[in-house]
């Protein structure tokens, strides 16, 4: 028998040991980079990595759970929201379809949506998208039951899986925020805003590089409470909801107060606008309204370089963007299509 020098025996020892811990340890589940460049907060406004501001114009998509069970969470969804003129997607993931689907069916739902919209260019916001009292653990309606735990773990793992995916730009970290004039219970400023510092501490300790997004109360409309008391952490952005019938008109001097104002200081971006008519498909308050509504929302963001993301691309869901899977678009989809197409255009 050759019998090996002894040297080499021990190298070889040593690739054996290497290969074995490696095919006996957990491999990481982070996602690799994205050609997009970074998104990063500078003052008042999100910036590239080279620190060139961007304004964004987008689409909320239905929930992927709901998407991939019908047979849309496909390229041509993507596409067709890109020909819109979008440059980000919101991903409502709602805490009932994250436990149903389980977390690691989940996350390979998101990964094939994270990558189709950076195939197109697009950024992507995550969403948890519970509307209700984090604090007391109560809600809208069981869709959207989660306990402060499961919201910790989630962004725990949204954390630690995209932390090197530059194509995932914005966490939102509890889509509505409200006490429904108490049926929900009691929770301050003070409480909702220590609970959102714990999860962005949380986020941070990934080392994940996603904007944290924080909304105020009433349906994450009223944003008044920073003023005098904001989030106490740096490279974040602020959250509205202005929908049309959260005020009466004109609507100008009451977004400013309400939440505008905030634009002045910090990154603001509305993830949820959108309006259809009383006799429309799918029409309930608040977002009842017409073409002034689109017209002033449009204007007024533009006018003070503020970011929005439209709902919903979905013709299910409302208020709808498009009638069929043709993808027919409804009234305010015809609106807000032109609006994003011109926009996109003017970027050219």
């Amino acid at each position: 028998m050759l019998k090996l020098p002894q040297a080499i025996m021990k190298n070889y020892s040593t690739l054996l040991f290497v290969l074995l811990m490696m095919s006996i340890l957990p491999r990481s589940t982070a996602q690799p980079s994205s050609s997009l460049s970074r998104i990063s907060v500078q003052g008042n406004k999100f910036v590239t990595a080279d620190g060139n501001p961007v304004v964004f114009r987008g689409l909320n998509t239905s929930d992927p759970d709901k998407l991939e069970r019908e047979g849309h969470w496909d390229k041509r969804h993507f596409e067709e929201m890109k020909s819109w003129g979008a440059n980000v997607v919101r991903f409502p993931v709602h805490p009932a379809a994250w436990r149903r689907r389980g977390q690691e069916e989940y996350l390979k739902l998101l990964d094939k949506g994270v990558a189709l919209a950076g195939e197109q260019g697009m950024y992507v916001i995550i969403d948890w998208h519970s509307i209700g009292n984090l604090k007391n653990e109560m809600y809208q309606a069981p869709m959207y039951e989660t306990t402060l735990k499961e919201t910790y773990e989630f962004w725990r793992t949204m954390g630690k899986h995209f932390k090197d995916n530059t194509t995932v730009a914005f966490f939102e970290l509890f889509n509505e925020p409200t006490v429904m004039n108490g049926e929900l219970g009691s929770c301050s400023w003070q409480e909702w805003k220590k609970i959102m510092e714990e999860i962005i501490l949380i986020i941070r300790a990934t080392r994940s590089t996603a904007v944290p997004l924080v909304a105020g109360f009433n349906w994450a409309y009223d944003l008044k409470d920073v003023a005098n008391d904001p989030i106490n952490a740096q490279g974040i952005g602020y959250v509205s909801h202005p929908y049309p019938q959260k005020r009466a008109k004109p609507w100008e001097k009451q977004w400013t107060d309400d939440w505008g104002f905030v634009a002045e200081k910090y990154p603001l971006i509305l993830t949820e606008i959108g309006f259809c008519g009383a006799d429309d498909r799918g029409a309930h308050i608040p977002v009842i309204s017409d073409e002034s509504y689109g017209d002033a929302i449009t204007k007024y963001t533009r006018e003070k370089g503020i970011s929005y993301v439209v709902w919903v691309f979905d013709p299910a869901w409302s208020p709808m963007l498009f009638s069929d899977w043709n993808y027919t678009p409804t009234r305010q989809g015809r609106y807000f299509k032109k609006a994003m197409q011109d926009a996109a255009k003017v970027k050219q």
